[in-house]
């Protein structure tokens, strides 16, 4: 009865995990940026000394990452919302003065002057340092993120480049998502910050959305509830069997 049981549920529990990464992405649907988070699981032998346990089998969580396909291209026409065209990321600092990586391009101005994403955090530009926006300026982004800048009321022929958006494009599998959804560099690497990367571009005026698809996680939650499901009738199975044993035993003591 206990291997059923043991199985069954670690089974469970799985599915529970996965559930939880399933109902995360669906909760961030319409989070700009955001990318998909994936998680397996998979069966592994039980290891025990002197060959015990070695015929059962448990299961494990196995993370593979995030999705980073790229998500859907929405138009605002906002000079301030920036999207990034195939692979590459923003690159912002964190509350610790770290540098950090996100897709998400809505950006705002804040109170003083610095170009902010929706969480208040720093957008850096090339040299590392946070954009300062003139006051009551006008700026414009081109592909490669030049910043250009016009002044309230100065003339259209003295608009100036202020300087250029940090874009990058490490490798992914060198960057982990953090409980904030930034990415950043695995620690095992000892790296803290990715160079800017040329190739990378991006347009002004669209917002990239959030690359989970609602259909395919909708699929993955039922799928889930039926698995979960399964795993308790093995268990209520296990126990119904194990009742009748004891009472046949029962029986015959």
């Amino acid at each position: 009865m206990d291997r059923v049981a043991y199985i069954a549920a670690g089974g469970a529990a799985r599915v529970l995990e996965q559930q939880s990464v399933l109902s995360n992405n669906m909760a961030n649907v319409n989070t700009s940026g955001f990318r998909a988070q994936l998680a397996n699981f998979r069966a592994v032998p039980f290891q025990a000394h002197q060959g015990e346990l070695s015929t059962r089998v448990g299961t494990v969580a196995s993370t593979p990452g995030s999705r980073l396909t790229q998500g859907t291209m929405t138009e605002t026409g906002h000079a301030l919302d920036l999207a990034i065209t195939g692979e590459g990321w923003f690159a912002v600092q964190t509350p610790g003065g770290q540098e950090a990586y996100t897709r998400a391009g809505d950006f705002a101005v804040n109170a003083q002057g610095l170009l902010v994403g929706q969480s208040g955090l720093p957008v850096l530009s090339n040299d590392g340092q946070p954009v300062q926006v003139p006051d009551r300026g006008s700026v414009t982004f081109s592909s490669d993120g030049f910043i250009t800048a016009l002044g309230a009321g100065d003339n259209p022929a003295d608009i100036q480049v202020i300087g250029q958006l940090k874009l990058v494009n490490p490798p992914a599998e060198n960057l982990e998502r953090g409980d904030d959804g930034l990415f950043r560099f695995n620690p095992g690497e000892g790296v803290v910050a990715a160079p800017a990367d040329p190739n990378v571009r991006m347009i002004s005026g669209f917002i990239e959305k959030s690359n989970v698809s609602a259909a395919e996680t909708m699929v993955g939650m039922i799928k889930n509830g039926r698995m979960f499901e399964m795993q308790m009738k093995a268990i209520q199975d296990a126990d119904r069997n194990a009742e009748r044993a004891n009472s046949i035993l029962s029986a015959n003591g």
